[in-house]
């Protein structure tokens, strides 16, 4: 008898599993797509348009000699830093970017925008994991600030040099820092191609966008993936150029190539360029608050 029963109990088990499998992955995928987890998603786009808006703002000033700065996204943030009203805001667009990280993780693990199994299918559903822990991270940055609990931490030029430093002082250090550095160059290139193939219109609601607003949300789209393409380019070279000389002082985070960008001939004039495709992301995930496709809607 007793023996019977741990047998039913054997056969029943893989089913339980599937099935407690299944539950699980329904109950995530309510957490993910329910009113209350997109409007969090959708704030978290807005979120990040006001730090590029900022970032772009900032070296759109510096090219032309107003003042400004070239920065980063976490120098966007301190720039937000003036008395109460700015930490008001800070705190505002610290839970944006935190659902905006959450945005990242739903879709990489309920892949909602249908990225697939295959290994490039997989590959996008890792890259946004580590988008995840990049907003997260920044997230914390803000809320920092808001707070007064801290000055955010370092820069990217900083973290960038510190653990190409770290890497280079490993047996296989130079390599590592080279890989690191033709992947950074991989990914400009894929956002080369999305600039100029756009295929970030399949995401949008196309039920309840404009035509006018379609045409005017894709020009600002190619624009900032065209920028964003230059200066994750610039920072792979970089990395490279580090490896190479193994001089983690060469290595720049995003701050630091839009600095080398104002170095360059004609400097100023490129720089302005790409502030420019740098506030049009900004425009561009402003308008993907009201018009990505998120979860369900």
């Amino acid at each position: 008898m007793t023996q019977r029963s741990s047998i039913d109990i054997h056969r029943e088990t893989p089913h339980d599993a599937r099935r407690a499998a299944d539950k699980a992955g329904r109950v995530a995928r309510q957490a993910g797509t329910n009113p209350a987890s997109v409007a969090l998603m959708r704030f978290g786009y807005g979120a990040k348009g006001v730090v590029y808006l900022i970032l772009g703002g900032l070296a759109a000033k510096a090219a032309i000699g107003a003042g400004g700065a070239t920065t980063d996204p976490k120098g966007a943030l301190h720039a937000l830093d003036i008395g109460t009203a700015g930490k008001l805001l800070l705190g505002l667009v610290a839970v944006g970017l935190f659902g905006y990280a959450f945005w990242n993780v739903v879709r990489a693990i309920l892949d909602l925008d249908h990225r697939g199994k295959e290994a490039k299918g997989i590959i996008t559903r890792i890259a946004f994991g580590v988008v995840a822990l990049m907003y997260t991270l920044l997230g914390l940055t803000a809320l920092q600030l808001a707070t007064g609990t801290g000055n955010g931490g370092k820069s990217t030029d900083a973290t960038t040099q510190d653990w190409t430093a770290r890497f280079l002082n490993t047996p296989f250090g130079t390599p590592l820092v080279i890989l690191a550095g033709v992947v950074v160059l991989a990914i400009a290139g894929a956002l080369a191609i999305e600039a100029y193939r756009a295929h970030f219109q399949q995401y949008l609601k196309s039920g309840d966008l404009p035509e006018t607003v379609r045409h005017l949300m894709v020009i600002a789209g190619r624009l900032g993936y065209g920028a964003l393409s230059v200066v994750f380019a610039i920072i792979g070279i970089f990395l490279i150029v580090a490896a190479s000389q193994h001089n983690a002082g060469q290595a720049k985070g995003l701050g630091g190539a839009l600095q080398q960008l104002a170095q360059e001939p004609f400097g100023p004039f490129l720089l302005g360029i790409v502030a420019l495709g740098l506030i049009a992301y900004g425009a561009f995930s402003l308008a993907e608050a009201r018009y990505r496709r998120l979860g369900s809607s």
